[in-house]
């Protein structure tokens, strides 16, 4: 964007935004865009950024209140998710939200272990609770990343042990194909990649067959609650799929890794609204996960890169029933590692650069601020030249911050709104972050997104 274009785009962007005071009504703008849209896709610039979770999950409770939105869906592993989810539901074991949350024990635990996924996770419990167990309008919390190939695994099993012995005797000597390996997913996408060992492919995808031949006699026995308990172990079953062939296609280019997994994450939506919409006859879902995953790529140099996401992938199925929502940040602090499986360190967020759309909101003059972008506006047209845009993932570091954590896109063309925070700081993790050298990889890896 030319020099001397921005002041007048600064002005554009001043006089457009809709300045967040801490009132009640602050989202109103951006509730009003969302209009009678199904599924909303909450983004954040970071993965350790305090104003980005609460701002989602304030967001988030006008929408299960207002406009009827029954799911969360989050960049997360399924059964880790879901441990939530049977908390929220009154049906899992967790005494509280704390004991709900600790399933997210790989890096980076303080990805979902903080102070404000725990407040929500709370908040969406006492909401439940306040409905019948019957009722249609109680809120479900889901997972749709696939790193959790052994906890899949595990799930599957656990899953059959109960409803089916000679079932899970079967899915052992299938998933066994894993076993040389031990927990390390990584060793057998490298094995397999170099050709030193056989595939599990054909194994997994028998099992996920044979799991959905026998869906009508395993839902018999109990009614919605079955139902649940198969919906649940089919998705894990298709997760350790999925996974087999991105830990094959690891080693192959990130491109390509890129794209399995965030093809992954709309297949498993896809399902989850399906599921809703027969069991609830509707599928109103919020998704939240990093701008990188849910801004359309196609206005990003993603796409020159060859890479889809989330935000394209959504778009191109669903039109103008989704919204996508992009954050952003200027300085501050975040929770963020140095290197992978490092510790989780308070970082500092160095100012952003001038030529920058973080640099250019910082000159508009208003800490907090929603900005709709919506089609045919003067802002909108002003912002749809490229300019580096900023995304901290799950590592940071600012001394190549340009090289690491700098993109060109087209903003107005990447997301229908985007909410800007001057200030931010580091989220508050539930516990000094220790890594635990779980033989999986990093819930980010290989992308750190």
């Amino acid at each position: 964007m030319a020099n001397a274009i921005l002041p007048l785009v600064v002005d554009l962007v001043h006089n457009a935004a809709h300045p967040l005071t801490g009132s009640t009504d602050d989202y109103n703008p951006l509730l009003k865009l969302i209009g009678d849209s199904s599924y909303v896709l909450l983004g954040e610039a970071s993965h350790g950024t305090h104003e980005f979770y609460s701002a989602r999950a304030e967001i988030t409770k006008r929408l299960v209140r207002e406009k009827g939105f029954n799911a969360i869906a989050v960049e997360a592993d399924w059964p880790d998710a879901y441990r939530i989810n049977r908390y929220v539901q009154g049906r899992g074991p967790d005494a509280d939200a704390v004991e709900a949350l600790s399933g997210f024990r790989r890096f980076p635990a303080w990805m979902w272990r903080n102070a404000d996924v725990l407040d929500f996770v709370g908040w969406l419990r006492s909401y439940n609770d306040s409905l019948t167990a019957e009722s249609l309008a109680r809120i479900g919390f889901y997972g749709l990343d696939l790193y959790s190939l052994h906890a899949s695994i595990e799930a599957v099993l656990g899953y059959l042990d109960k409803i089916d012995p000679e079932g899970a005797m079967r899915a052992r000597h299938r998933y066994a194909c894993f076993e040389h390996f031990g927990e390390d997913a990584q060793a057998y996408g490298y094995a397999t990649g170099l050709g030193l060992s056989r595939k599990c492919e054909a194994e997994v995808i028998a099992q996920l067959v044979d799991l959905r031949r026998s869906a009508l006699a395993y839902v018999r026995r109990d009614g919605w609650i079955a139902e649940e308990d198969f919906f649940s172990a089919e998705q894990n079953a298709r997760l350790v799929k999925n996974a087999e062939h991105y830990y094959r296609t690891m080693f192959g280019g990130r491109v390509s890794s890129w794209n399995l997994r965030d093809a992954h994450m709309v297949e498993t939506f896809d399902s989850l609204q399906r599921h809703l919409a027969t069991k609830r006859h509707s599928a109103k879902v919020v998704v939240w996960a990093h701008n990188s995953h849910l801004g359309d790529a196609r206005a990003t140099q993603m796409h020159a890169d060859g890479e889809w996401n989330v935000g394209q992938l959504m778009r191109e199925r669903y039109g103008e029933d989704v919204c996508l929502v992009g954050f952003s940040t200027y300085e501050g602090t975040v929770t963020a590692a140095s290197n992978w499986d490092g510790p989780g360190e308070r970082k500092r967020v160095r100012p952003a650069r001038v030529d920058s759309y973080e640099g250019l909101f910082h000159r508009a003059g208003i800490p907090a601020f929603v900005l709709p972008l919506e089609r045919g506006t003067q802002v909108t047209a002003g912002l749809s030249e490229p300019m580096l845009e900023r995304a901290i993932g799950v590592i940071y570091r600012p001394e190549t911050e340009r090289a690491s954590h700098y993109f060109e896109a087209r903003l107005s063309d990447q997301f229908d709104a985007v909410i800007h925070f001057d200030q931010t700081r580091a989220v508050e993790p539930l516990e000094p972050i220790a890594m635990l050298k779980d033989a999986e990889p990093a819930e980010t890896f290989p992308s750190g997104i």
